[in-house]
């Protein structure tokens, strides 16, 4: 495997994971924008991806695609390459590649928590492993989703009177959160604001539930006192929210444990939420692969590969270029 500064590419194979740029052959770990770029001629996801590329490209999203189940091998070139669930949004994936004897894993994003939107992440013994490190320093332990989720019913509580808007990320965090509210037992409408509503109509058709949703834009300013409110996180800020009633601004995201990013971005009621492993999941994720050798990317990388080397692992930085923070 060789690392470029965009990504992945597997020789043997002749394909590279998530490339940046648009390639011949791509194999795709999820749909967020950072990883699932257009133009690519194959692509190679599970179905579940294909469908998020095919919502959010359209005709970019591959001119030829082939979808993989979850533990289905697939010969391309002189490797084998399943995919294992990565827990992280519908149809998220580790992408495994097996050659001369060895395994390698990339990890794609990943978390470790539970939830009903996902197939959960799957530990895949291997030689080589690549993982994300978005939340990679000691300081990100990520609370219990419940308890966030109790704070944002418990301000309902107290401000019956407000609208509550949480900006969420369209692509998983949306409909993760929603699935939490309503295991907690909230079952009153909650009104989307129109850019997140395809991709809950997308998680539906997988069989997702997700309760009543009801469009945020069309409805009249009496009828959201103290309605909630989803949104992206850049609408939150704009005008589209003056027309909510006195509204509570909350952010569903792991990156709500700094404070900092919390009050830059105005909010009130920070829900730290996140749909990558923290810190304690990622040591425990390299502990149970079992992997003498660790390349780190995406996030914070330092701090992880000093943790594997104190561990006897072989663990190096890859730096690589593009990937953002959607989904965190």
């Amino acid at each position: 495997m060789r690392v470029c500064p965009e990504g992945l590419f597997v020789e043997p194979g002749g394909f590279f994971i998530d490339h940046v740029r648009a390639v011949e052959r791509a194999v795709v770990t999820h749909g967020h924008s950072d990883h699932a770029r257009p133009g690519h001629r194959h692509v190679l996801a599970t179905e579940g991806t294909l469908a998020i590329m095919r919502q959010r490209l359209g005709d970019g999203a591959g001119q030829g695609r082939q979808a993989l189940g979850y533990g289905e091998a697939i010969r391309i070139g002189d490797t084998t390459v399943r995919l294992a669930p990565a827990g992280h949004v519908l149809g998220s994936a580790q992408v495994v590649v097996e050659f001369g004897g060895s395994r390698v894993v990339v990890s794609g994003d990943y978390k470790r928590t539970f939830d009903r939107t996902c197939a959960p992440f799957e530990p895949v013994p291997c030689d080589v492993f690549v993982t994300e490190a978005t939340f990679g320093l000691p300081v990100f332990r990520h609370p219990p989703d419940l308890g966030e989720v109790e704070k944002l019913l418990h301000s309902m509580t107290v401000f019956p009177e407000r609208s509550h808007v949480v900006g969420v990320y369209a692509l998983g965090k949306c409909q993760r959160l929603i699935t939490l509210l309503r295991a907690a037992g909230y079952e009153r409408p909650i009104y989307l604001h129109g850019a997140l509503t395809p991709i809950c109509d997308l998680y539906r058709g997988f069989g997702v539930e997700l309760g009543e949703l009801r469009p945020a834009t069309v409805a009249a300013k009496e009828e959201l006192k103290g309605a909630l409110v989803l949104a992206p996180p850049g609408a939150i800020a704009d005008r589209w929210a003056r027309r909510l009633s006195d509204p509570v601004v909350a952010m569903a995201s792991g990156w709500m444990r700094v404070r900092q990013r919390a009050r830059q971005r105005g909010v009130e009621l920070p829900l730290v939420i996140s749909d990558h492993a923290d810190w304690d999941e990622l040591c425990r994720t390299l502990d149970e692969v079992g992997a003498p050798e660790v390349w780190v990317t995406h996030g914070r990388e330092e701090a992880l590969v000093h943790h594997a080397r104190s561990r006897g692992i072989r663990a190096r930085a890859l730096a690589l270029v593009g990937f953002e923070e959607e989904g965190a």
